[in-house]
């Protein structure tokens, strides 16, 4: 203020006065809002790519279980293939001559054996169906927890637009909240809970 009373002063000073008088300095406001806004879009786009990837693998191990199941079930075909001849040459085995008796007896032993083998293998191969199938579920729940992450900072970003447009303080407070909510279910997504 000059000496006569009286004063000029510029937009500069204008802002800077408006921020004294409302507790608001809006150049800082813009900008912390404006980095932060940069490190949750940051973020973001990790865990979106974190939960797209969990996606693809969920998508991967399921058609694992499928073409493991499908082996499986070839094997307990086989077993069956094996157990109707088994039946067959008892069936002979009972209707031979006693000196053709031990030829069938020999098949049917063999049958048996090779039963044995073959559903050992079938229930190896069901179980690897299943353990590719629990994967695949996993791979799934951690997907919506990077997908629930994103989301929740995508619309963190989204107030903190607002938050900038209206310069209300308790949007800026919002905005935190929600990223620290995103943050946290990204840490859930990593440690697979």
């Amino acid at each position: 203020m000059s000496e006569d009373g009286f004063h000029v002063h510029g937009p500069h000073d204008h802002e800077l006065e408006h921020a004294a008088e409302t507790g608001h300095d809006s150049g800082g406001m813009t900008a912390q809002i404006a980095v932060v806004t940069a490190v949750i879009a940051t973020i973001g786009a990790i865990f979106s790519y974190m939960g797209g990837a969990t996606q693809a693998n969920a998508g991967l191990y399921k058609n694992n279980a499928a073409i493991k199941k499908t082996e499986a079930a070839n094997q307990w075909n086989y077993y069956q293939a094996k157990s109707t001849k088994q039946s067959l040459s008892e069936f002979a085995r009972d209707l031979a001559p006693a000196d053709k008796k031990a030829v069938y007896q020999s098949r049917i032993e063999r049958y048996d054996k090779e039963k044995s083998d073959i559903k050992t293998g079938a229930e190896k191969l069901e179980s690897e169906a299943t353990t590719w199938d629990k994967s695949s579920d996993e791979q799934m729940h951690q997907h919506h927890r990077w997908a629930q992450a994103t989301t929740v900072l995508q619309v963190s970003i989204a107030l903190a637009a607002i938050a900038l447009l209206t310069r209300k303080k308790w949007l800026e407070y919002g905005m935190f909240a929600l990223a620290g909510v995103g943050l946290l279910l990204g840490a859930l997504a990593s440690l697979h809970i």
